[in-house]
């Protein structure tokens, strides 16, 4: 494992990259473009010490897996930082983040801010294996981290099934005691992920792990989220049998109103596959549209939990 600290391929298309590597973000109600950043600092009114806003957001930062034309890191800090002054964001879960690129925003959001970071990893059919490197001077490894606006304590890498051949990325969980939320990170595989077995479907067993791993450590103060690149199981999809019991029922995703599991599109191309799942309050969802990745951010506020009840 790379890095994991408290403190701080794309193939043929976009969406077959997006099965070649691991972990997503975002969360709140009607889909809007996202401020200014340059703005002057201020949460929204709806943001109060008694809620917490967590995001996920796929930032496209690996330009070699077609994100050539979705902005440079400053593009992408700027998004981070207006949905911290803007949305009141304060725990952000990133899937396709460059490692330098991570550590850079968690310094430039200020002293309050901590990071955590785990690679892709690329291993090919002799299994070797590789840390996926990001293009461009000094932005470090490809992979998925954690935002936070307080210290992460219990960082953990989950492992999960994974391609022969491949990209591999595990989900990332950990604590965030100054919220008073746990929060796990997943960006889960498409068919096609494995080059050895192509036909291999991952997702089905993916989502069951992450979704285990959500209920280990107090399941009811657990934020569980990424890009699950899957469709929500409405209609009849061919897709419903992927999804764990306890997504919908136990957990409710951030844009779930009623008996509607649809949500609103996270991606250019029209499909919803970025969620946040909670058993805790919902008080409001967002899809933002950043205009620096093909993937919106989802962006959910929940009622903050007691501090005087422990998240271990």
């Amino acid at each position: 494992m790379h890095r994991l600290t408290g403190t701080g391929i794309r193939g043929r298309s976009r969406r077959f990259g997006r099965a070649a590597a691991v972990l997503g973000l975002l969360t709140t109600a009607a889909c809007t473009s996202a401020p200014d950043a340059t703005m002057p600092s201020a949460l929204p009114p709806e943001s109060t010490h008694d809620t917490v806003t967590v995001a996920t957001w796929n930032m496209c930062g690996v330009e070699q897996w077609g994100c050539e034309d979705k902005g440079g890191p400053d593009d992408k800090f700027l998004q981070l930082r207006a949905l911290a002054e803007w949305r009141g964001v304060r725990v952000m879960l990133l899937q396709e983040v460059c490692s330098e690129d991570l550590l850079s925003a968690a310094r430039r959001l200020g002293k309050d801010w901590h990071s955590a970071f785990d690679p892709y990893v690329s291993v090919d059919e002799a299994g070797r294996s590789e840390p996926v490197g990001c293009t461009g001077e000094g932005r470090g490894q490809a992979g998925s981290g954690l935002l936070a606006a307080s210290p992460l304590t219990e960082v953990q890498a989950v492992p999960t099934e994974q391609p022969t051949a491949g990209v591999h990325r595990r989900f990332l969980c950990a604590q965030v005691p100054g919220q008073g939320v746990r929060v796990c990170n997943g960006h889960v595989a498409l068919r096609g992920a494995d080059t050895a077995h192509p036909d291999r479907d991952f997702r089905e067993d993916q989502l069951r792990s992450l979704f285990e791993a959500a209920s280990q450590h107090a399941p009811d103060r657990t934020i569980v989220g990424g890009d699950f690149n899957s469709p929500p199981p409405v209609g009849g999809s061919s897709t419903t049998r992927l999804w764990p019991a306890e997504a919908y029922t136990t957990y409710q995703e951030c844009d779930q109103k009623g008996g509607s599991r649809a949500g609103r599109r996270t991606h250019e191309d029209g499909a919803k596959i970025d969620y946040l799942f909670t058993a805790l309050p919902r008080t409001g969802c967002q899809v933002v549209d950043t205009k620096s990745s093909d993937h919106r951010a989802l962006v959910m506020r929940v009622s903050r939990p007691d501090p005087e009840v422990s998240t271990s």
